[in-house]
C-alpha cells in the first residue's frame, strides 16, 4: 500500500484543459490523454488510507478524487451536451442517477461513488460546507473547476477563495436590497443543514461572504435559482 498521495499529474491535467473561467476542454483532454487520468485515478487503489491522519491531507484527497472521477465518468462518454440526458426529450433519470451512484473507482482497495464520497466521508467527517463550493459534478450549476488540484498544505485556503468565488458570482448569487431577498444556487437548499450547523442560518452563511455592506438578516426571503444540468465545457 501507498502511504503518500502524488496529485502532481491530476494537477496538471487541470492546468493544461481548463481555462481561467473553470471551463473544460473536454475535447481535447479525451483526444490527447484521456488515459492519463484513468492511470491517475488507478494508483488511488493502492493508497493506504489508514496512514492518511493529516486532516487536510485526507480532505484534499477526497476532493481531487471526487472531482476526477467526475470528469473521468465524462470524459468516458463525452460528447454529451448535459450529464442529465435526455431520450426523445424526456429526462433519462437511470443515466443520471448512475452517474452519482456507480460504484466503479476503486480509492484504498475499496469502491466509491461520488455520492459515497460526499455523503458517507466529506460530509460527516469534516463538518466542512466550503466542500460544497468545490466539489464539481460538470455542470454548468455547479462550483466551476479549480484550475489546479487541491494541496493539504493549502487546502484550507484553497477552499475559502472557491466559496467566496462562489458567493460572488451573480450566476450563483445575487440579492435584491430593495426587497431584502437573496437568490441563491439550489446548493444551499440542498445542503442546508449544512450551513444552518456552521452560521446558523442559510441568510447568514451567505451574509458573512457578502460583507456588512449588503446587511444580509435572517429577515431576508429566500428565492432558489434554476440548476443548470449542461455541461461546463469549453465553447467550440
Amino acid at each position: 500500500m501507498i502511504n503518500s498521495i502524488d496529485f502532481s499529474t491530476w494537477d496538471d491535467l487541470l492546468q493544461r484543459y481548463v481555462d481561467a473561467e473553470g471551463r473544460v476542454n473536454y475535447r481535447r483532454w479525451k483526444a490527447e490523454v484521456a488515459d492519463v487520468l484513468s492511470a491517475w485515478l488507478a494508483t488511488l487503489a493502492d493508497v493506504d488510507l489508514a496512514a492518511v491522519t493529516d486532516a487536510d491531507a485526507r480532505l484534499a484527497l477526497w476532493l481531487n478524487a471526487y472531482n476526477a472521477i467526475a470528469i473521468s465518468q465524462v470524459l468516458e462518454v463525452y460528447p454529451i451536451a448535459s450529464i442529465r440526458p435526455k431520450i426523445l426529450g424526456i429526462p433519462n433519470w437511470l443515466a443520471f442517477l448512475d452517474f452519482f451512484t456507480r460504484s466503479n473507482s476503486i480509492i484504498g482497495g475499496k469502491k466509491y461513488s461520488l455520492n459515497q464520497i460526499e455523503h458517507a466521508i466529506l460530509r460527516p467527517e469534516f463538518a466542512e460546507p466550503r466542500i460544497h463550493f468545490a466539489l464539481v459534478c460538470a455542470a454548468l450549476g455547479c462550483p466551476l473547476l479549480r484550475r489546479g488540484a487541491y494541496f493539504p498544505e493549502s487546502v484550507r485556503a484553497q477552499l475559502e477563495a472557491d466559496t467566496s468565488s462562489f458567493i460572488r458570482n451573480p450566476d450563483k448569487v445575487r440579492y435584491d436590497s430593495a426587497k431584502k431577498t437573496l437568490y441563491l444556487s439550489k446548493i444551499f437548499e440542498w445542503y442546508g443543514e449544512d450551513f444552518v450547523q456552521a452560521a446558523g442560518s442559510v441568510a447568514k452563511y451567505v451574509g458573512g461572504y457578502l460583507g456588512p455592506e449588503v446587511a444580509v438578516d435572517d429577515e431576508w426571503a429566500i428565492v432558489f435559482l434554476p440548476y443548470d444540468w449542461s455541461l461546463n465545457q469549453v465553447e467550440i
